[in-house]
């Protein structure tokens, strides 16, 4: 897939901010896991403390969602996690996109969440702030193999034929997907990287100046070439969260009208 092709593409939803926000959050690439009990731990205080009037959640919030029918598991940890999102809906916007572990998850997931879905990307208007909103895999284009997985995977006909089969085969699909994902990780073998070009052609047809991602676990601010009217613009990569590993990371990335920020998230001290 071409940055050419990416373009022509584009979606054209976009969001436009109430004028009472004064704080947005975003979040992605959690990969929330039973196994991974200290993450699904600090997710749970995050959104318990929170005082932002919204929560973007940009992709991979789950390791793996293989279907909106797990909700229906007596405690099952899909059902456990929509009500801990229900909770927290309650008291502020939660919205959510899906990303290349998540993607399964469907508007059944959205009702018993409480959360609104996005499309990738979209476009949020907050305040004089025009910003781009993507979990960032449709842009790392030189990962050929995955990009042209995504493409088939993304069919109609290839959700209805996966979400078909029996739910014990799916789960034993995720179970695969975590142990090559693990197996990924042992290697050092790293994500590919968003596409400056592609990039830039979404910025143009959107008339953004800050673009916010997820998905390659690399988290930085990029300063970007300028638009046509010399209007500076600016990529940011979120931080994943793994707080079950050494590295015990965790952020928020806070935006207001006046600007950004970075904001560690230390379970200890909720």
């Amino acid at each position: 897939m071409t940055a050419d092709h990416i373009a022509a593409v584009l979606p054209a939803q976009a969001l436009i901010a109430p004028a009472h926000w004064h704080t947005a959050e975003f979040i992605s690439d959690l990969h929330l896991d039973p196994a991974e009990p200290d993450t699904l731990a600090a997710w749970r205080a995050y959104l318990r403390t929170t005082q932002a009037d919204a929560v973007f959640m940009l992709g991979d919030l789950f390791e793996v969602w293989v279907g909106d029918d797990t909700l229906n598991e007596p405690g099952s940890f899909e059902a456990e996690a929509a009500a801990v999102l229900h909770e927290a809906a309650q008291q502020r916007a939660l919205f959510f996109m899906v990303g290349n572990r998540d993607f399964l998850a469907g508007t059944q997931f959205l009702q018993r969440s409480g959360m609104t879905g996005l499309s990738d990307p979209t476009l949020l208007v907050f305040g004089e702030q025009r910003i781009l909103l993507t979990h960032g895999d449709a842009l790392c284009l030189d990962d050929v193999e995955y990009q042209q997985f995504r493409a088939v995977s993304r069919s109609p006909a290839w959700i209805q034929h996966t979400l078909s089969q029996p739910l014990a085969a799916r789960r034993a699909l995720g179970k695969a997907m975590r142990a090559e994902s693990q197996m990924r990780k042992e290697t050092g073998v790293g994500y590919a990287d968003v596409d400056t070009g592609a990039l830039l052609q979404w910025m143009d047809a959107t008339h953004s100046h800050l673009c916010i991602h997820g998905h390659t676990h690399r988290p930085a601010d990029h300063v970007l070439p300028p638009d046509a009217d010399g209007m500076a613009r600016t990529r940011i990569v979120l931080s994943d969260w793994h707080m079950d590993a050494s590295t015990r990371r965790a952020e928020v990335l806070r935006v207001t009208p006046q600007g950004w920020q970075r904001l560690p998230f230390h379970l200890s001290t909720c």
